[in-house]
Protein backbone atom coordinates (compact mmCIF):
# COMPACT_ATOMS: atom_id res chain seq x y z
CA UNK A 1 0.00 0.00 0.00
CA UNK A 2 1.59 3.20 -1.12
CA UNK A 3 -0.33 5.33 0.64
CA UNK A 4 2.05 9.12 0.45
CA UNK A 5 1.76 8.22 -3.21
CA UNK A 6 -1.80 7.47 -3.48
CA UNK A 7 -2.57 11.09 -1.20
CA UNK A 8 -0.25 12.68 -3.61
CA UNK A 9 -2.67 11.23 -6.41
CA UNK A 10 -5.72 12.39 -5.33
CA UNK A 11 -4.89 15.91 -3.82
CA UNK A 12 -3.30 16.80 -7.29
CA UNK A 13 -7.21 15.34 -8.62
CA UNK A 14 -9.05 17.53 -6.29
CA UNK A 15 -6.89 20.22 -6.74
CA UNK A 16 -7.10 20.37 -10.54
CA UNK A 17 -10.08 19.21 -11.23
CA UNK A 18 -12.96 20.13 -8.74
CA UNK A 19 -15.18 23.15 -10.04
CA UNK A 20 -14.43 26.33 -8.63
CA UNK A 21 -17.99 26.60 -7.35
CA UNK A 22 -17.76 24.02 -4.28
CA UNK A 23 -16.77 26.28 -1.61
CA UNK A 24 -17.39 23.93 0.78
CA UNK A 25 -16.59 20.34 -0.66
CA UNK A 26 -13.55 21.98 -2.06
CA UNK A 27 -9.80 20.29 -1.22
CA UNK A 28 -9.68 22.60 2.26
CA UNK A 29 -12.63 20.30 3.54
CA UNK A 30 -10.52 16.80 2.58
CA UNK A 31 -7.66 18.42 4.08
CA UNK A 32 -10.05 19.13 7.28
CA UNK A 33 -11.55 15.99 7.15
CA UNK A 34 -8.17 14.02 6.63
CA UNK A 35 -6.79 16.21 9.88
CA UNK A 36 -9.63 15.02 11.97
CA UNK A 37 -9.33 11.05 10.69
CA UNK A 38 -5.62 11.31 12.02
CA UNK A 39 -6.14 13.20 15.31
CA UNK A 40 -9.14 10.60 15.95
CA UNK A 41 -7.25 7.69 14.92
CA UNK A 42 -4.76 8.61 17.47
CA UNK A 43 -7.28 9.30 20.16
CA UNK A 44 -9.23 5.57 19.68
CA UNK A 45 -5.55 3.97 19.33
CA UNK A 46 -6.13 2.33 16.01
CA UNK A 47 -3.26 0.81 14.29
CA UNK A 48 -1.43 2.01 11.39
CA UNK A 49 -2.39 -0.38 8.92
CA UNK A 50 -6.06 0.55 10.05
CA UNK A 51 -5.16 4.26 9.92
CA UNK A 52 -3.99 3.98 6.30
CA UNK A 53 -7.27 2.88 5.37
CA UNK A 54 -9.14 5.25 6.95
CA UNK A 55 -6.98 7.76 6.00
CA UNK A 56 -7.23 6.80 2.17
CA UNK A 57 -10.95 6.81 2.81
CA UNK A 58 -10.92 10.57 4.08
CA UNK A 59 -8.91 11.60 0.86
CA UNK A 60 -11.27 9.84 -1.20
CA UNK A 61 -14.82 10.68 0.36
CA UNK A 62 -15.58 13.33 -1.85
CA UNK A 63 -13.57 12.81 -4.70
CA UNK A 64 -16.41 12.40 -6.69
CA UNK A 65 -17.46 15.96 -6.71
CA UNK A 66 -15.12 15.78 -10.07
CA UNK A 67 -17.77 13.68 -11.49
CA UNK A 68 -20.93 14.52 -9.91
CA UNK A 69 -22.51 16.77 -7.15
CA UNK A 70 -25.92 14.25 -5.95
CA UNK A 71 -24.52 10.82 -5.16
CA UNK A 72 -21.15 11.64 -5.55
CA UNK A 73 -20.64 8.89 -2.80
CA UNK A 74 -21.09 6.41 -5.61
CA UNK A 75 -18.66 8.25 -7.66
CA UNK A 76 -15.99 8.48 -4.80
CA UNK A 77 -16.41 4.81 -5.00
CA UNK A 78 -15.84 4.17 -8.79
CA UNK A 79 -12.24 6.54 -8.42
CA UNK A 80 -11.58 4.82 -5.78
CA UNK A 81 -11.68 1.71 -7.12
CA UNK A 82 -10.33 2.39 -10.57
CA UNK A 83 -6.90 4.50 -8.81
CA UNK A 84 -6.01 2.34 -6.23
CA UNK A 85 -5.21 -1.08 -7.23
CA UNK A 86 -1.97 1.44 -8.95
CA UNK A 87 -1.09 2.21 -5.53
CA UNK A 88 -0.82 -1.25 -4.24
CA UNK A 89 -4.13 -1.49 -2.64
CA UNK A 90 -5.57 -5.27 -1.93
CA UNK A 91 -9.27 -5.91 -2.85
CA UNK A 92 -9.94 -6.01 0.70
CA UNK A 93 -8.53 -2.82 1.24
CA UNK A 94 -10.64 -1.24 -1.23
CA UNK A 95 -13.44 -3.21 0.05
CA UNK A 96 -12.42 -1.67 3.82
CA UNK A 97 -12.26 1.78 1.85
CA UNK A 98 -15.52 1.85 -0.72
CA UNK A 99 -17.35 0.79 2.81
CA UNK A 100 -15.79 3.87 4.68
CA UNK A 101 -16.91 5.82 1.91
CA UNK A 102 -20.43 4.78 1.82
CA UNK A 103 -21.11 5.57 5.07
CA UNK A 104 -20.27 9.23 4.77
CA UNK A 105 -23.86 9.46 2.68
CA UNK A 106 -26.23 11.56 4.92
CA UNK A 107 -28.02 10.11 6.81
CA UNK A 108 -24.62 8.54 8.12
CA UNK A 109 -25.04 4.62 9.05
CA UNK A 110 -21.57 3.69 10.82
CA UNK A 111 -20.88 0.35 12.26
CA UNK A 112 -16.90 0.08 12.91
CA UNK A 113 -14.82 2.06 14.27
CA UNK A 114 -13.27 3.05 11.59
CA UNK A 115 -16.62 3.92 9.59
CA UNK A 116 -17.53 5.57 13.36
CA UNK A 117 -13.96 7.86 12.99
CA UNK A 118 -14.77 8.99 9.14
CA UNK A 119 -18.14 10.08 9.79
CA UNK A 120 -17.47 11.86 12.40
CA UNK A 121 -14.51 13.61 10.91
CA UNK A 122 -16.56 14.50 8.08
CA UNK A 123 -19.01 16.50 10.54
CA UNK A 124 -16.12 17.05 12.82
CA UNK A 125 -17.38 21.20 11.89
CA UNK A 126 -20.51 20.38 13.82
CA UNK A 127 -18.76 21.51 17.13
CA UNK A 128 -15.96 23.73 16.40
CA UNK A 129 -16.39 27.37 16.76
CA UNK A 130 -15.69 27.75 12.88
CA UNK A 131 -18.74 26.03 12.51
CA UNK A 132 -20.82 29.27 11.21
CA UNK A 133 -18.19 30.25 8.93
CA UNK A 134 -17.63 26.66 7.26
CA UNK A 135 -21.36 26.00 7.46
CA UNK A 136 -22.16 29.32 5.42
CA UNK A 137 -19.61 28.04 3.11
CA UNK A 138 -21.97 25.08 2.01
CA UNK A 139 -25.13 27.54 2.24
CA UNK A 140 -23.56 29.27 -0.71
CA UNK A 141 -22.39 25.92 -2.62
CA UNK A 142 -26.04 25.25 -2.08
CA UNK A 143 -27.20 28.31 -3.93
CA UNK A 144 -24.39 28.86 -6.43
CA UNK A 145 -24.81 25.22 -7.77
CA UNK A 146 -28.90 25.74 -7.29
CA UNK A 147 -28.77 22.59 -4.96
CA UNK A 148 -30.96 23.47 -1.83
CA UNK A 149 -31.49 27.66 -2.62
CA UNK A 150 -31.91 28.85 1.23
CA UNK A 151 -32.73 31.91 2.62
CA UNK A 152 -30.74 33.00 6.24
CA UNK A 153 -33.71 31.95 7.87
CA UNK A 154 -34.22 29.05 6.28
CA UNK A 155 -30.55 28.07 6.39
CA UNK A 156 -30.80 28.38 10.50
CA UNK A 157 -34.24 26.23 10.17
CA UNK A 158 -31.99 23.30 8.92
CA UNK A 159 -29.09 23.51 11.08
CA UNK A 160 -31.32 23.56 14.38
CA UNK A 161 -32.95 20.38 12.47
CA UNK A 162 -29.63 18.66 11.55
CA UNK A 163 -27.56 19.58 14.54
CA UNK A 164 -30.34 19.03 17.03
CA UNK A 165 -30.64 15.53 15.33
CA UNK A 166 -26.74 14.63 14.84
CA UNK A 167 -24.70 12.33 17.87
CA UNK A 168 -21.04 12.05 17.22
CA UNK A 169 -20.18 8.16 17.08
CA UNK A 170 -16.73 8.23 18.90
CA UNK A 171 -15.95 8.79 22.60
CA UNK A 172 -13.49 10.91 21.36
CA UNK A 173 -15.49 13.26 19.05
CA UNK A 174 -18.49 13.23 21.60
CA UNK A 175 -15.31 14.36 24.47
CA UNK A 176 -13.75 17.00 22.29
CA UNK A 177 -17.22 18.40 20.01
CA UNK A 178 -20.37 18.14 22.11
CA UNK A 179 -20.00 21.12 24.39
CA UNK A 180 -19.44 23.35 21.03
CA UNK A 181 -22.05 21.31 19.15
CA UNK A 182 -23.81 22.28 22.16
CA UNK A 183 -23.12 26.14 22.08
CA UNK A 184 -23.14 26.35 18.32
CA UNK A 185 -27.24 24.93 18.35
CA UNK A 186 -27.91 27.36 21.44
CA UNK A 187 -26.73 30.17 19.16
CA UNK A 188 -28.83 29.12 16.33
CA UNK A 189 -31.72 29.13 18.41
CA UNK A 190 -31.05 32.63 19.92
CA UNK A 191 -30.98 34.03 16.31
CA UNK A 192 -33.74 32.63 15.01
CA UNK A 193 -35.77 33.67 18.18
CA UNK A 194 -34.40 36.90 17.41
CA UNK A 195 -35.72 37.21 14.13
CA UNK A 196 -39.40 35.81 14.55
Amino acid sequence: MEYKEAEKYIKDQLRNKLSTDLYYHGLEHTLDVLGATKQYCRMENISNNEQLLVQTAALFHDAGMIETYLDHEEASVKLAKESLPGFGYTAEQISVITRLIMTTKLPQNAESILEKILCDSDLDYLGRKDFFVIAEKLRYEWNILNINPTTLKEWYEIQLEFLSNHEFYTASARMLRNKQKTENLNQIKELMAQNK
